[in-house]
């Protein structure tokens, strides 16, 4: 199927990480030239390298970012837009996901981190870009949000936290964009454990950790997802079979939000 995005043009945060450079991967095959944005720019020149030596795609721009600092943030897509001529698709991924603890003790360090980099950063590329999608009159937004954001996360104070505000976020710009023929759509994973996926939780618990042996119990597909059954969900949205779609918060999770007994 010819999703129509051939030479349309894709920044995705953290883009050198897994989720991020499955996306960009993904995108690219469908002909999309992609920017693999990231704080790690060795991550994103792999993630570039990767996918211009693949025959047949859209090519790739590594750019270093730090999306907490806004004055970075407009010098990467002035560097964006010297190389491509604008931003078409805008693939909302970076975040920091590494804590855990329960409000009474969490660290307010880490907390005014996670806020910084999941949610300002948000904030600042998205004002950066959606603007200039509107005026151009089409664009896809895709925030990366989480289970966790749509239902909690126990111990998870900061990540479940600024992924429930990607929700708002991407409602919001859903609202914004709507007669100015751009779209923005909210992603929803479970956890994605890359070559992990086809695992049941009985070599979860044995191979990798009981925390996931736990998650993929309570998923009715009793298994955990992968970056590309997010990827797939991304390249859809960005395309032109997705532009009645806004507004709307898309699980990938194998049913792990579905009650089951």
């Amino acid at each position: 199927m010819d999703l129509g995005i051939t030479d349309r043009t894709a920044v995705v945060t953290g883009g050198g990480g897994r989720i991020g450079g499955a996306d960009c991967r993904t995108l690219a095959e469908e002909g999309v030239n992609v920017v693999p944005l990231d704080v790690d720019v060795d991550g994103a020149q792999n993630v570039a390298e990767e996918i211009n030596e693949t025959a047949g795609g859209g090519d790739a721009l590594a750019v270093e970012c730090d999306l907490t600092d806004r004055t970075d943030v407009s010098e990467a897509m002035d560097e964006v837009r010297d190389e491509f001529g604008g931003v078409d698709i805008l693939v909302n991924n970076a975040a920091m996901v590494d804590a855990r603890d329960r409000i009474a003790t969490f660290d307010d360090d880490v907390w005014d981190r996670d806020v910084e980099i999941n949610l300002t950063g948000t904030y600042n590329i998205s004002k950066e870009v959606f603007p200039n999608m509107c005026e151009r009159g089409w664009g896809r937004v895709i925030n990366m949000s989480s289970m966790a954001g749509w239902y909690g996360g126990f111990g998870q104070f900061s990540y479940s936290a600024t992924k429930a505000a990607m929700i708002g976020v991407g409602k919001t710009m859903a609202l914004e964009g709507a007669q100015s023929g751009v779209t923005s759509n909210i992603i929803a994973p479970n956890i994605v454990v890359g070559e992990w996926s086809d695992m049941d939780p009985d070599e979860l618990r044995e191979n990798v950790d009981p925390y996931f042996a736990r998650i993929a119990e309570a998923t009715p597909m009793r298994q955990l997802g992968s970056e590309d059954d997010v990827a797939d969900m991304v390249t859809y949205l960005s395309s032109e079979q997705a532009s009645y779609v806004t507004g709307q918060i898309i699980g990938v999770t194998g049913g792990v939000d579905l009650f089951s007994f």
